[in-house]
C-alpha cells in the first residue's frame, strides 16, 4: 500500500509523489527540527549551489529533487497479497490477475492449462472461509472466448431470465399446479485493453509503459454485468449490478485458455470475509451458475450445431432479433430456450 506525501519546502508545495509506506512519517522528518536543516545548509551551502548550478536546478528544487530520489531507492515492503502488484500498468479498470495469482511463481515451473484451472478452481473455492460463498470460476478455451467476443461486440446488450418458484396456483379442474415464474436480468458486456504480458521474472515498477512487451497479441479483457431488469429500468446506469463476471485473457498465448472470475454483489457493507464466511449476498451460487451459463448459451455461437443440435441456431436468432428487429422479439421463446440446470 502507499501514500500519497506532499514533499514541502518552507511554505510552498513543490511536488506530489507516490511513495512507499515506510515506519516514519515523512512529513514530521523534513519539518521536526528546522535549526538542522538551516545548518546543513549554512555547512553545505556552497556545494549546494555548485551541484544546483551544474545541473541547471534552484536551490530548492535540487533538495527535492534529493529528497524524492531517496525514497525512489528505499526498499518498499513485499506486499501481502500474491502476484507483484495491484496496479496496472495500462488503462484498465479490471482488477488485474497478478493481484488474485502469484503469475511469476505460477510461470516459473511448468504447468498445463489443466493444472492451471484447477488453482483456479481450488483458489475459489477457499474464499469466504473456504466455502466459496460470492465467487463462480470456470476457464474456457481462448478459441470459444474469441468466438463469443465476436459475437459480444456486435451485441453487447441481451436478457435473460431466472426461474422463480410462485405460489401454488388452482388449475381448472381443482388441481393444484405450481407455476415458475423469472425474473429477467439485463446483461451488458464491456471491453478493456489487453493485458501486460505475463512474465516469469518480477517486473519493474519504474519502467516507463513504453518498455513493457507488446500485448497487442492477447485478447482483450471483458466484463459482463448482470441487473435485475426492473432495476435496470429504473436506474439505468446507476443500478447496482448482481453479478459481475471478469474474462482474463493473460495466459491465452501461453496456456491457451482464458480464466472467469464471477463475483456477487454482497448485500450489504460487509461480505463474507475469512473470519466471517455467512455473509449475504444479492444473488445465491446456482442463481450465478445459471447467468454465466446464459452467456455461453446465447454468445457461444456455433458450439451446438457441432453436436448437430438444432437449439443452437433458436438462441442465436433469439440474440439477433433482440437487437434487429425488437418488434418480432419472442419472450416465451426466450423463457424456452433458457431453461437449463446449473451443473
Amino acid at each position: 500500500m502507499s501514500l500519497r506525501i506532499a514533499l514541502v519546502v518552507g511554505q510552498t508545495t513543490t511536488r506530489a509523489l507516490r511513495v512507499p509506506r515506510t515506519n516514519f512519517a515523512v512529513t514530521r522528518c523534513l519539518h521536526a527540527r528546522p535549526q538542522d536543516a538551516t545548518s546543513y545548509d549554512h555547512r553545505y551551502a556552497e556545494k549546494l549551489q555548485q551541484r544546483a548550478k551544474e545541473k541547471g536546478l534552484a536551490l530548492d528544487e535540487l533538495r527535492v529533487q534529493a529528497r524524492a530520489e531517496a525514497l525512489r531507492k528505499q526498499k518498499p515492503e513485499p506486499p501481502n497479497s500474491p502476484g507483484t502488484s495491484s496496479v496496472r500498468k495500462d488503462s484498465s479498470p479490471v482488477k488485474p490477475l497478478s493481484s488474485i495469482l502469484n503469475i511469476p511463481r505460477l510461470l516459473a515451473a511448468p504447468h498445463t492449462s489443466t493444472q492451471i484451472s484447477a488453482l483456479w478452481t481450488a483458489y475459489h473455492a477457499s474464499r469466504s472461509g473456504g466455502t466459496g460463498r460470492g465467487f463462480i470460476c470456470a476457464s474456457l478455451p481462448v478459441e470459444s472466448y474469441n468466438t463469443m467476443m465476436s459475437v459480444a461486440k456486435r451485441y453487447p446488450i441481451f436478457v435473460v431470465p431466472l426461474p422463480r418458484e410462485s405460489t401454488p396456483d388452482t388449475s381448472s379442474d381443482g388441481n393444484d399446479a405450481s407455476r415458475t415464474a423469472h425474473e429477467f436480468y439485463f446483461l451488458q458486456w464491456d471491453f478493456h485493453e489487453p493485458p501486460p504480458p505475463p512474465s516469469s521474472t518480477e517486473p519493474d515498477l519504474f519502467a516507463p509503459s513504453s518498455d513493457l512487451d507488446d500485448s497487442s497479441n492477447l485478447p482483450s479483457t471483458s466484463t459482463v454485468l448482470f441487473t435485475p431488469l426492473q432495476e435496470y429500468k429504473l436506474r439505468t446506469s446507476f443500478a447496482t449490478p448482481y453479478l459481475v463476471l471478469t474474462f482474463y485473457p493473460d495466459l491465452a498465448q501461453s496456456h491457451g485458455i482464458i480464466l472467469l472470475r464471477g463475483e456477487i454483489t454482497p448485500s450489504s457493507a460487509s461480505a463474507a470475509t475469512e473470519q466471517e464466511p455467512s455473509g449475504r449476498f444479492l444473488l445465491n451460487q446456482v442463481d450465478a451458475q445459471l447467468l454465466a451459463m446464459g452467456i455461453q448459451r446465447f454468445y457461444l455461437w456455433g458450439e451446438g450445431r457441432k453436436e448437430g443440435n438444432d437449439r443452437d441456431s433458436t438462441t442465436e436468432e433469439l440474440l439477433k432479433k433482440f437487437h434487429e428487429k425488437p418488434e418480432e422479439f419472442d419472450w416465451q421463446e426466450l423463457i424456452k430456450h433458457s431453461n437449463v440446470t446449473a451443473a
